[in-house]
């Protein structure tokens, strides 16, 4: 939209299409190396330790050497997208123009393959930089049915994963979110309410209620994302991949009483289709 060499100045320009003049002459920066360092084991402490807050990080940095100040810690949180899980007062408050629906599992029974899903998304360091990973889990069965790589936290990458499950799956009773933008926007509710799929959303640093995917999350960084250094968002996508169909294929789970996702999920779909 601006054209560097005509003769109406940048400046104008900008007013005239209404976008900040900054914003056309600012060039994005890669994150600085000791900064992702720092994200890395950022990214590992709250794994440990979910109810941190930037104040909490700061101090645990502190003493293992690493000079940070809360508001550099603050904005990095704000960058990998985390935040201490906690109840917080009054809180829940839409970005604009997104709607907040209810909560509505509490106190249910989970009994079978696609009564209900989830979505979440999280931090993945690489060798030089990173990337976002969002996953669709089924509850009952734990398995991940869909998910997409991104270099940003927009929505459309969520919408993607969501698009693929209900092709690849059908559809759940009851979708479960978190209040992130992503999960608020229209474009990502428009999907859930033309398919006649029930909202649900976790209120504000709720632990409970993601308690599923979280448990995916620590998996999948101890035994792929923090043995691995990717190079590339190509080969973070293949590796992760590959460690996802081992999850859902291979990877007994305790909870499941010792079966993998894909038993749990598809051995119980042939008895509800009978039913």
């Amino acid at each position: 939209m601006i054209n560097r060499e005509h003769g109406l100045p940048i400046a104008r320009q900008a007013s005239l299409l209404g976008i900040s003049r900054g914003s056309v002459y600012y060039l994005p920066r890669p994150v600085p190396a000791a900064d992702l360092a720092i994200m890395r084991r950022m990214d590992e402490l709250h794994l440990e330790f979910p109810f941190a807050g930037s104040r909490m990080l700061r101090d645990f940095l502190n003493k293992e050497g690493i000079e940070i100040g809360r508001c550099h810690v603050a904005t990095l949180m704000k960058r990998m997208g985390i935040e201490a899980i906690y109840r917080k007062p009054n809180t829940s408050k839409p970005a604009p123009g997104h709607k907040i629906y209810p909560y509505l599992l509490r106190g249910m029974r989970i009994e079978r393959p696609n009564q209900v899903w989830a979505i979440d998304i999280t931090y993945v360091p690489m060798a030089r930089g990173f990337v976002y990973l969002a996953a669709v889990l089924d509850w009952f069965s734990r398995r991940v049915l869909s998910w997409r790589v991104s270099i940003s936290m927009d929505a459309s990458f969520c919408v993607e994963a969501l698009e693929e499950a209900m092709v690849r799956h059908g559809q759940p009773d009851i979708f479960n979110t978190d209040q992130g933008s992503q999960f608020t926007s229209q474009a990502f509710t428009e999907v859930l309410l033309k398919a006649g799929i029930a909202i649900s959303m976790d209120g504000r640093g709720a632990w409970r209620d993601n308690v599923f995917v979280e448990r995916l999350w620590r998996s999948g960084k101890y035994e792929e994302i923090y043995l691995k250094a990717y190079e590339t968002v190509s080969e973070a996508r293949a590796s992760i991949g590959r460690y996802l169909a081992f999850y859902n294929g291979r990877r007994p789970h305790s909870s499941l009483d010792r079966q993998t996702p894909d038993q749990a999920y598809f051995t119980r779909l042939p008895q509800i289709a009978a039913a």
